[in-house]
């Protein structure tokens, strides 16, 4: 039985979108985040179709996600010429297993340096390590006023390959906030007194895609890498510039469970939230919460049949949610129906939903139920 509820990735423009990311940095890499198996999105298609296209730095946020991505790129024949980087952290009983996989760590603190050297040592490997800095993130890392005696001291440790340096933004997608201008400033300064004491790196880096789109310097140097996570997709923070010429890379589809026409005072959904003022036409559909659908889409937003726009009327349900088809011909029981997507000459983005809730789209990707079939379009 095929499910009723499918997205559908678009390999073609997933490829696209890395290229224009690419070109718009270069001559900085590109490290493509494929954390949480790419989003929910599938983790497989992803890493293979960007090996393909020429990616060779992916990152994720935790040690499973790290092997789970180690196999397909080895299954690719990409396993040699491409590294993997825990993005996060690591706790003290994965960091040997890490070593020995090969796996870029994060050194977030004197503790783990030690620890990744100790078990560097003991396996006879060198662990590549990026020392993980908190400028103003607030949520991992050597703290700003700490980190060049940390740094210092983690460089002297045998076992540790010191390749790389890192910090992240919290505020990057605001353009007009200055807290990001400052903190690039200060990460500068922090590489640049590194550098005076003997301590350069192979990899400096701290635009993730807001900063891609709104600091364009952070793909300047002495910064070399970019991380590209949700403008693969396609999508934007809604609050910031749209630098990049990215296409949406997903569709939600479903189909329509039946149609009937209701009169006028009948009321729609947990809640009665909608009362129809005159007979009209509804379609259920075969999606709801479960598989994704934001609750906030009741009565604000859209699906397309036919081409047509069709109203969410009434609360989404977890399986089922209601659509006025007034404007659809013909419309019946199996059709399909466009969630996210193109259908005709319109289309519904999940930056149009996160716009709706309230939110952005990593939320809304990362929503998608588990019942929803993945379906790889090359």
């Amino acid at each position: 039985m095929k499910r009723r509820v499918r997205v559908e990735i678009d390999v073609g423009a997933l490829v696209r979108n890395y290229g224009k990311i690419a070109a718009h940095v270069q001559p900085a890499q590109v490290l493509c985040v494929l954390k949480a198996n790419a989003y929910g999105l599938g983790v497989g298609a992803y890493a293979r179709a960007l090996a393909g296209a020429g990616c060779r730095m992916f990152g994720v946020a935790e040690p499973f996600e790290a092997m789970e991505l180690a196999g397909v790129l080895a299954e690719c024949g990409r396993s040699a010429d491409a590294s993997i980087q825990i993005l996060s952290s690591v706790l003290p009983d994965e960091i040997p297993d890490m070593v020995a996989a090969g796996i870029v760590l994060p050194v977030a603190g004197r503790e783990e340096a030690r620890a990744i050297s100790d078990a560097a040592v003991r396996i006879g490997r060198k662990a590549r390590v990026h020392f993980k800095i908190d400028t103003g993130m607030g949520r991992l890392g050597i703290v700003e006023d700490e980190a060049l005696a940390v740094v210092r001291e983690a460089c002297a440790l045998p076992g540790l390959d010191c390749e790389g340096i890192f910090t992240h933004c919290p505020m990057a997608y605001d353009p007009r906030d200055p807290f990001t201008a400052g903190q690039i400033a200060r990460f500068k300064a922090l590489v640049a007194a590194a550098a005076a004491q003997g301590l350069a790196f192979k990899y400096v880096h701290m635009a993730a895609s807001d900063a891609i789109n709104n600091f364009p310097e952070c793909a300047r140097a002495p910064f070399n890498v970019v991380r590209a996570g949700i403008n693969l997709h396609g999508s934007f923070d809604p609050n910031g510039r749209r630098a990049l010429a990215v296409e949406p890379v997903l569709a939600l589809k479903t189909r329509v469970a039946q149609v009937r026409t209701l009169k006028a005072g009948s009321t729609l959904g947990y809640g009665r939230t909608w009362c129809l003022r005159e007979a009209t036409k509804i379609a259920t559909i075969s999606a709801g919460y479960a598989d994704g659908l934001p609750l906030a889409l009741a009565n604000r937003a859209q699906v397309l049949i036919k081409g047509v726009r069709c109203p969410v009327v009434g609360r989404v349900s977890m399986d089922y949610t209601t659509v006025d088809v007034s404007r659809v011909p013909d419309v019946a029981a199996g059709d399909e129906v466009v969630c996210l997507g193109r259908s005709g000459g319109e289309i519904v983005t999940p930056d149009d939903w996160a716009a709706v809730k309230g939110t952005h789209a990593y939320d809304i990707i990362c929503s998608l139920g588990s019942r929803v079939e993945r379906v790889v379009k090359y």
